[in-house]
């Protein structure tokens, strides 16, 4: 009956007959997604954008069922399915535009799965090596960037060292060159054209280093990580930042510190730039293993100065004695208030938070505010609304000034809400001093830009 009401409906007739499957037993379950699984498989019709989340949630209600259902009655059969279910990937991102990334969502969750079913159902540690290296060399949309992760557990020291193995033996493996005649060009580069056997190389390059360093993070062995780096490479602030972190576990606190210190932009003067906070708070991990508590002080200050960052100010206070922090803190927010980054302090005093030093550098710095950041000045503008409307108003104008000036019409619905915005709050502002009131300032609005008819017909 269930059946002849869903007529009509197909994902609805294909969830029912799901779950009257599960409802018979176990196995039928399992010969129905299997069922369902070949069908997708097959299917050549292109999904656009709009059909993505449905196809999203076809292929979440099988691995649900797998997962939820199947796993627990058979996970020897569950894990088979996980694997046919993750095998669908690279026709099915084909032929559709994920865009949105919901459908490749479905597959990262799936390869999740993987992990937890294969401990469940004690897979054989070789056979299980055998299906990831499989998957890793076939992982062309990245569905499978996480498989070594989540199968460590199951696969075990002798499981990732068979996987090891594997992936040493491919990157040994010789490559036969086509001849010229027969190489393929796939694109271009500013050093010439780019050849498909290029192209695979490269891939089968990526795909060992990446796979043998997730299996040394997987084995602790930090050595073999560092090997897949080459001596330059280390010296890269990010990379060397990595590397220290795993030496730090590893208790190697002094090999960590050389590793930090030998990269490239530390033999040079860092001066003022943006800090790398990967590098900046790796090298500050490793002072404080090194004991050097007075040396990663001064680094994270250093970050803040620079960066005017809330994340390490507050981890510098926090080192402090009693009552030296508050001196401290008074110093820091005298130090963003004279920042020559208008945006940058007033994002900072904002989200510190100190609403009224914020006021305040808006008062005493309008003529910079730049309305074209709107990411800033909203959250801003709400968050000082409340006790300093004047200061409110002024960054809501300088949003509605910058729209209208550079005739932004996509935001004139934005720009439109900031004016009945600075509307109400005008009766809450004591005192204009030497700004406009809003009257004055909304009639000057309707003279310099009286024929933007569009932005005046949606002010109420």
């Amino acid at each position: 009956m269930l059946i002849e009401i869903s007529a009509g409906n197909a994902a609805a007739k294909r969830r029912l007959r799901m779950e009257l499957a599960g409802a018979q037993s176990p196995a039928e379950l399992a010969r129905e997604v299997r069922k369902r699984l070949t069908i997708i498989a097959r299917s050549r019709s292109f999904v656009d954008w709009q059909g993505a989340r449905s196809l999203a949630h076809d292929l979440d209600i099988q691995r649900r069922a797998i997962v939820e259902t199947a796993a627990k009655a058979d996970p020897t059969e569950a894990l088979d399915l996980l694997w046919r279910f993750m095998a669908l990937a690279p026709a099915v991102l084909e032929r559709c535009d994920d865009s949105n990334g919901t459908v490749i969502g479905v597959f990262h969750e799936a390869c999740a799965d993987i992990g937890d079913v294969a401990r469940t159902a004690k897979a054989e540690t070789k056979t299980l090596a055998d299906q990831a290296f499989t998957a890793l060399t076939q992982n062309d949309y990245g569905q499978f960037d996480q498989l070594i992760l989540v199968l460590a557990p199951a696969l075990g020291r002798a499981g990732l060292e068979h996987l090891k193995q594997q992936m040493i033996d491919l990157s040994n493996r010789p490559v036969t060159k086509p001849a010229e005649k027969d190489r393929v060009k796939i694109g271009w580069s500013s050093s010439g054209p780019i050849f498909a056997d290029e192209m695979a190389e490269r891939s089968r390059l990526s795909t060992v280093r990446l796979a043998l360093t997730e299996i040394a993070d997987a084995l602790g062995d930090v050595d073999a990580f560092i090997e897949q780096y080459e001596e330059e490479t280390r010296k890269v602030p990010r990379i060397a930042a990595e590397i220290a972190r795993r030496l730090l576990s590893a208790g190697r606190a002094q090999e960590a510190w050389q590793t930090i210190e030998a990269t490239e932009h530390q033999r040079h003067n860092r001066g003022w730039g943006w800090p790398d906070f990967e590098w900046e708070d790796a090298r500050i991990d490793v002072l404080e293993a090194l004991g050097r508590a007075d040396d990663s002080q001064t680094a994270r200050w250093g970050c803040f100065e620079r960066s005017l960052s809330s994340t390490h100010l507050r981890a510098y206070l926090k080192q402090l004695p009693d009552f030296a922090d508050v001196e401290a803190e008074e110093k820091a927010l005298n130090y963003a208030q004279r920042s020559r980054n208008l945006l940058q302090a007033l994002s900072f005093l904002v989200s510190w938070p100190a609403l009224d030093r914020a006021a305040n550098l808006v008062l005493q710095r309008f003529g910079e505010l730049d309305g074209d950041h709107y990411e800033i000045l909203t959250p801003a503008a709400d968050a000082l609304a409340g006790k300093y409307p004047l200061a409110a108003t002024l960054m809501l104008r300088a949003m509605i000034d910058f729209t209208l000036r550079n005739n932004r019409s996509s935001r004139y619905r934005h720009a439109a809400r900031h004016l009945l915005d600075c509307s109400s709050l005008a009766s809450a502002i004591e005192e204009f001093g030497r700004f406009e009131p809003h009257d004055v300032y909304q009639d000057r609005l309707r003279g310099e830009h009286r024929r933007k008819s569009s932005f005046w017909s949606l002010i109420a």
